[in-house]
């Protein structure tokens, strides 16, 4: 049996988790660009414990749509509310950040916008289309959100040239009412099976987040869901409490049992799988993705 230690204080943060405060040259300077391009980052708004390694590296998962979610999902730090009107800019600014930054894999993600019709999908082709256009052989990643299981959304996003389609499962079903409000498993299904059926060859990615309350049996059966629609790509990380607004950390996963939770998913016919305490859907997303 292995030791997955109980959480009685927030503060109390296994060794395993402990990771150095960011500041060095690289992270400064790909903070300064994004600022001076009025970009925003899932790094900064939701607290990632990995910034300083990402932006050390020169990359970022920017998020589209502003840095204001119409959803209230339990476990991020997104700021919650009325989202301002579209910048109509951000595609042409974004693809400037990615020359600048001299980037070869982008991950784009986005806040949930159920104020607009399409939940933001088309804004989300504009900016592939628009860094394709000035950087044809860098690979974007779309981590997108479930528009609300609204296949001619996920079609406009097919519709443009991306190389993988990222949509984050997050945690089991009998989580999701708790923790996803706004969510459904079944909607997070639908959107790997649909762009698997039009498009086969497109690589296919979603990831959980450990520690909610779940249930090691609930984990198996969610991986063999996700093998049932040829999802090939999965990520397994530690769920942190960003603040005391937010959900409160179940228990601490030990790092060994990430390992056997990978092993079980490969022998599942995942092409690949990352899994490790401090992994998140887009941690290195350059190395292991095409």
């Amino acid at each position: 049996m292995i030791a997955e230690e109980q959480i009685s204080s927030r503060k109390r943060l296994p060794g395993w988790l402990k990771v150095e405060r960011p500041g060095n040259q690289a992270y400064l300077e790909t903070k300064s660009i994004l600022r001076s391009l009025n970009l925003h980052t899932v790094c900064e708004e939701a607290k990632c414990p990995n910034i300083g390694d990402c932006f050390g590296h020169r990359t970022a998962a920017f998020m589209l749509l502003g840095d204001t979610c119409t959803r209230g999902c339990k476990y991020c730090a997104v700021s919650k509310g009325r989202p301002n009107a579209v910048d109509e800019n951000e595609p042409e600014h974004l693809a400037e950040a990615v020359f600048k930054l001299g980037l070869r894999h982008v991950v784009l993600t986005s806040v949930d916008r159920d104020d607009l019709a399409d939940g933001g999908a088309a804004h989300f082709a504009k900016t592939v289309k628009a860094i394709k256009c000035l950087l044809p052989q860098t690979s974007v990643e779309v981590l997108i959100p479930d528009f609300r299981g609204k296949i001619e959304s996920l079609k406009s996003i097919l519709e443009s040239p991306i190389d993988i389609l990222n949509h984050n499962t997050e945690t089991v079903p009998r989580l999701y009412s708790e923790v996803r409000g706004g969510g459904r498993y079944e909607w997070t299904l639908s959107i790997l099976k649909w762009s698997k059926e039009i498009r086969p060859e497109l690589p296919t990615k979603t990831g959980l987040m450990l520690g909610l309350g779940e249930k090691p049996d609930e984990l198996l059966a969610v991986f063999q869901d996700l093998r049932y629609v040829n999802c090939d790509i999965l990520t397994l990380g530690q769920y942190l409490q960003p603040s005391s607004e937010q959900k409160v950390v179940s228990r601490y996963i030990h790092p060994q049992k990430f390992d056997e939770l990978k092993a079980a998913a490969l022998q599942l016919g995942f092409r690949h799988v990352e899994s490790g305490p401090l992994v998140r859907s887009s941690y290195h997303a350059w190395e292991y993705a095409l």
